[in-house]
């Protein structure tokens, strides 16, 4: 294990003898003791909350080895003084550590700092260093990725704190919420919000289902943040017809019509339909009338629900027990979800009830939300930032879209998410619309919601796949201005569902705007990422959010690196940086014609080099359901490769020494097709043989994280790096041809006429070792994201004119 943690807050020495003391670590009677050995034997003797006699915790001391010869008794029954080696040795079997096998006995130091552990240097301690060796071993990751004040949380330490006055809630240690909330006490309501819409048209206004976990505390009077989450699926999905929805992706591209569309002309028109007055309220009550189950959680959200927050799960229009229809990311999903915001901050009713007859407030929450969420969840909480919403303090949004057509589009051309070949935004409408699931409600909105589907499938336009009023409608890259809530931002280096164009774009135009934004990039895929044993992520949304929901004075704005990014090339590994690629100093760039990219063994003439498209039927069809084999293939040099001559593969030299690629690759050239219409694709790849990572977090041990007493639990996982792979691919991107200079303007072309073309590839962050070589893989159709048509369409592009622009930072 490798302990990459950034949410601990420097305290001094006095500072953390009083926090010591507000979670009774030190306590009045220790004060009579004399000697050093003695008080480290009372702070011990708490250290096991799960027993309750002498004679247990002898037992547990016996289990513990304070020198290679010495168990912990029996060096207790002889000390004199405690040394940071005996120290050390039982810290480290209190964090999950053992003896043989992670550390040696006889040099316990060692481990500390090979593991990256925070540790006291004094070589003996007396009262004062000792309390502030605890303070930081308490603070410090064990084994199981969580500290050691997590651990002992877990085995009932801050049980007897349920009983606490509410004037002693929350409660916080090193800056960070601690688990004093009993959650087999939480108070579970249903209210139903009143949203100014109404999407299904039936004269009133939508009333949206809302499921609130809160502390008990909340009845008696404490007012608590709230950590909402907007999830379309939160009350089920419609599998069925979101397959009946999908699109048949092996169909030809199509030549476009020429247009003089200027970006006004695409701007989306504000929907300016009536919408019905909002109902009277006649009684109010404190008391909701419904209750719910389980719901479909987040772990990070439970996490927080022992630790003096309440959690809000909202699926939105369409939605069971909710009114209206799914629209997929536009202007009406965006304010059904920031109207739970409105209530919850006390600017909008909610009722007790589908009849809307009793109005309740939420009058437990000290108006402070924040939402969290992963893909379109985070999209959600994007989208809800994007208005300058009240009361949204902050959000965490992960793996999040902010412009639909960067998920469904790209550069003129239908490009699906990565293993969702045929999605697209009626399908997601169709598969989230859970109204379908309820026979009765489904009865009397049905034709409703399909005549709405149908508009989303015209509107969509898979046929020429320009950006349009529908997409613009759906860019919340416009309103980033607006933004008054701070911002964590999360995304995989390799997600090629929400493609990092996605986080790149948000956190770029963010540049400019008065909040505090922070972006973790990690090298996985469509993952969540709190699960992790070398990150301390669920710690620093910890600290971020006691700062940002209840005013923690923690430093959590400048002790959080404002760009963290997993080391592609090392395990467990990640460095802090101060921006992405707006800092960077240099770049790398490549032109062909001087060879510093050349072809790899491709036969080419003194102008041009050529490739086909189309492929023999019988492997089209083979590779139509074998993508992987045909990405590998793709990528493969030689000339047995099948697909040599339906690609071109230039490399760079190796790299002289190691280089940091960060941001847009940028991708300029000269391109001539026998049609009148065709389109590029392009694949950035490190050449070089090396053992790379997992793009998933490989399962380390089932249900280990606790996340509170008598609570739920989580997955402990990481990275892990895998067999030597020849190459990987970096990044990739996509242009048709008729979309040269726009998105929105397409433009005629000449068949076997060369047009300069250029454009930005996904963006990256991306370490490439010595010796390393860059490749470009340039080819047509891509048979994971393009439609495919298997056409006749052949390509020529200008040696002379290619160019590769890469901006690069120093490692």
């Amino acid at each position: 294990m490798k302990n990459n943690q950034f949410a601990i807050v420097p305290t001094d020495s006095e500072a953390a003898i009083a926090e010591l003391r507000t979670i009774h670590f030190i306590t009045p009677e220790m004060a009579a003791l004399k000697t050093v050995p003695e008080i480290y034997q009372a702070l011990l003797a708490k250290s096991f909350p799960e027993v309750h006699t002498a004679s247990s915790r002898q037992h547990r001391f016996a289990n513990l080895m304070a020198t290679a010869t010495l168990d912990l008794n029996e060096w207790l029954a002889q000390a004199t003084v405690v040394s940071n080696q005996v120290f050390y040795n039982i810290g480290l079997q209190l964090l999950g550590f053992l003896p043989g096998q992670d550390f040696d006995l006889h040099d316990p130091l060692l481990a500390m700092r090979t593991i990256h552990l925070p540790l006291v240097g004094d070589s003996a301690f007396d009262r004062e260093s000792l309390y502030y060796a605890w303070y930081l071993l308490l603070n410090t990751r064990g084994h199981r990725g969580q500290t050691l004040i997590e651990n002992l949380t877990a085995r009932g330490y801050f049980v007897p704190f349920y009983q606490l006055p509410n004037e002693q809630k929350p409660l916080f240690f090193n800056g960070k919420a601690q688990a004093v909330f009993d959650t087999n006490a939480l108070i579970r309501d249903v209210v139903y919000v009143e949203a100014p819409l109404d999407t299904d048209q039936d004269g009133k206004r939508d009333l949206l289902k809302v499921e609130i976990l809160r502390p008990a505390e909340t009845a008696t009077g404490l007012k608590v943040p709230v950590l909402y989450t907007a999830s379309p699926y939160n009350q089920g999905i419609n599998d069925h017809a979101g397959d009946a929805q999908m699109h048949n992706v092996d169909v030809p591209l199509p030549p476009k019509a020429p247009d003089n569309n200027t970006l006004a002309d695409v701007a989306a028109k504000p929907d300016e339909t009536p919408i019905p007055a909002a109902r009277p309220i006649n009684q109010t009550t404190r008391e909701a009338e419904e209750t719910f189950s389980r719901e479909q959680s987040y772990t990070l959200n439970d996490y927080f629900l022992a630790r003096g927050f309440a959690v809000v799960y909202a699926a939105g229009i369409g939605s069971v027990d909710s009114d209206g229809l799914a629209t997929t990311g536009d202007t009406a999903e965006t304010a059904s979800t920031i109207a739970v915001i409105e209530w919850l901050a006390g600017n909008r009713p909610a009722f007790t009830n589908r009849d809307a007859d009793t109005a309740i407030e939420a009058w437990w929450c000290n108006g402070s939300i924040a939402m969290t969420g992963r893909s379109y969840l985070g999209t959600l909480a994007t989208a809800a930032a994007t208005t300058g919403v009240s009361g949204l303090k902050t959000i965490i949004s992960e793996a999040a879209i902010s412009s639909w057509y960067d998920y469904y589009r790209d550069n003129g051309l239908v490009v699906a998410p990565d293993t969702f070949q045929g999605e697209d935004t009626d399908v997601l409408a169709a598969e989230v619309f859970s109204r379908s699931l309820r026979a009765g409600d489904a009865h009397r909105i049905q034709a409703k919601f399909d005549a709405k589907l149908a508009e989303l499938t015209h509107d969509q336009d898979r046929t020429t796949g320009n950006y349009n009023q529908f997409w613009d409608a759906r860019n919340y890259l416009k309103n980033v201005d607006k933004i008054k809530a701070d911002i964590v931002m999360v995304h995989g280096l390799n997600d090629w569902n929400v493609k990092p164009r996605n986080v790149a774009n948000l956190w770029d135009k963010l540049q400019d705007v008065p909040v505090t934004k922070k972006l973790i990039l990690h090298q996985g895929q469509h993952i969540y990422i709190n699960n992790l044993q070398s990150l301390d992520y669920t710690d620093m949304m910890n600290l971020w959010l006691s700062h940002e929901l209840y005013g923690v004075a923690n430093h959590a704005k400048t002790l959080l690196p404002n760009v963290l990014v997993q080391d592609n090339t090392a395990a467990q590994t990640w460095h802090g940086f101060d921006n992405w690629w707006q800092d960077a100093k240099r770049a790398l760039d490549f032109k062909v014609q001087y060879k510093e990219l050349v072809p790899a063994d491709h036969p080419v003439d003194h102008r041009a080099a050529h490739f086909s498209d189309q492929l023999p039927d019988k492997l089209f069809k083979y590779y139509q359901q074998h993508l992987d084999a045909w990405q590998t293939e793709l990528l493969n040099e030689h000339k047995d490769s099948p697909l040599y001559d339906h690609r071109l593969l230039f490399k760079s030299w190796q790299a002289p020494e190691a280089q940091l690629l960060v941001g847009q690759p940028h991708i300029k050239g000269s391109v001539a097709v026998n049609q009148n219409f065709g389109m590029l694709s392009f694949m950035l790849v490190d050449f070089g043989m090396a053992q790379r990572l997992t793009v998933s977090p490989q399962m380390i041990a089932s249900k280990a994280l606790d996340l509170g007493y008598h609570w739920r639990e989580d997955d402990l996982k990481d990275f892990k790096l895998a067999k030597p792979t020849p190459f990987k691919m970096i990044t990739k991107g996509h242009l048709n041809l008729q979309n040269r200079h726009h998105p929105w303007h397409a433009e005629a072309i000449q068949p076997n006429q060369f047009y300069d073309f250029e454009l930005d590839l996904q963006p990256v962050f991306h370490h490439l070792l010595q010796g390393h070589q860059l490749g470009l893989v340039i080819y047509a159709t891509d048979m994971k994201m393009t439609v495919r048509g298997n056409q006749d369409l052949q390509y020529s592009l200008n040696l002379n004119d290619i160019q590769l622009h890469i901006p690069v930072k120093s490692l």
